[in-house]
């Protein structure tokens, strides 16, 4: 590993645009509905990068945008919580990948659109292109949104860097299962892990199990979350689950991104295995006590305060 001031993680994903519409009465279709609008910056990889660089890690996020306002708004805001995106792909006269949502008086989504056609521009001569930035990087995270150009860079690659793998989702997950034995860290909660492995993961004996599967793979650390439950990890030398005893929860969104930007912090600051849970854990149950997906005032001081004060229940196997 380089020195720490110069080691960076390298994080390769969508940045999405999000507006949120909540309607204030009744929601009524074909018709105008007062309420109110919400605009924030999401995507699981920026989510990533954006809560591993408040922690103060040296954050690269490669990303594609259209260069049009919603693009430059979260650009400026990148730069101004030090996520370097100097190395993405920014598409002249595309639209920025965007989610419009509305949301009746129940906080029910009753219609959704999502735009991101301008993904397409994430082509294997672009990943070249940014050769060096990839083989520079400590570790190199993803979630399992684009199997085709995940592929490509896993394989080409590989033994280059590190690879982490959030799989996003059960449906995501299904998609990159041959990829697996790339990869140096994998992190998929009980479902995900479930289609990642072919079965049932109900009793601690079938989580153990697949730690013991995904292990046989290659894959170093495991981590697999087993929501309330605690978490589970897993490398060729250790194993066990770690559980907070108390959990305030407002909202679980983004509570999996600020997992995997807590595994990203740990290794670069080369924590033990034990710390890296406690740790991401932390950062998650710090998200979760918030409403916004990214908690704002997310940062290390924060994290290990949180870490004292958690009551932990630690199991070794």
């Amino acid at each position: 590993m380089k020195n720490n001031h110069d080691a960076y993680n390298l994080v390769f994903g969508i940045s999405i645009y999000d507006i949120f519409g909540f309607t204030a009465h009744n929601y009524r279709s074909h018709d105008s509905n007062p309420g109110r609008v919400k605009v924030s910056f999401g995507g699981v990889c920026r989510n990533i990068a954006e809560n591993m660089a408040r922690m103060g890690a040296n954050t690269k996020f490669i990303s594609v945008l259209g260069n049009d306002e919603k693009g430059k708004s979260i650009l400026k805001h990148s730069e101004s919580i030090n996520v370097d995106m100097s190395d993405s792909l920014i598409i002249e006269g595309a639209s920025t990948p965007t989610y419009v949502a509305i949301l009746d008086e129940k906080g029910e989504m009753v219609s959704a659109i999502v735009d991101i056609d301008v993904e397409h521009h994430l082509t294997e001569e672009f990943i070249d292109s940014k050769s060096d930035v990839i083989e520079g990087s400590e570790y190199m995270f993803f979630g399992a949104d684009n199997p085709k150009i995940l592929e490509y860079i896993v394989k080409k690659y590989n033994k280059k860097t590190k690879f982490v793998l959030d799989p996003v989702s059960a449906a995501k997950a299904a998609n990159i299962k041959d990829l697996l034995p790339y990869f140096h860290t994998v992190k998929p909660n009980r479902h995900e892990a479930e289609v990642l492995c072919g079965f049932k993961l109900e009793t601690v004996e079938d989580v153990r199990r697949a730690g013991k599967y995904f292990l046989s793979l290659g894959i170093q650390n495991i981590f697999i979350s087993l929501d309330a439950d605690g978490v589970y990890y897993c490398t060729p030398v250790e194993e066990g689950i770690v559980k907070p005893n108390k959990v305030d929860v407002i909202n679980v969104t983004g509570a999996g991104d600020s997992f995997i930007a807590g595994v990203g912090y740990s290794y670069l600051n080369q924590l033990s295995i034990l710390d890296t849970v406690k740790l991401a854990q932390a950062m998650s149950i710090i998200t979760i006590s918030h409403e916004e997906t990214i908690h704002p005032e997310m940062e290390l001081n924060r994290v290990k305060q949180k870490i004292n004060e958690i009551e932990w229940s630690i199991t070794t196997f």
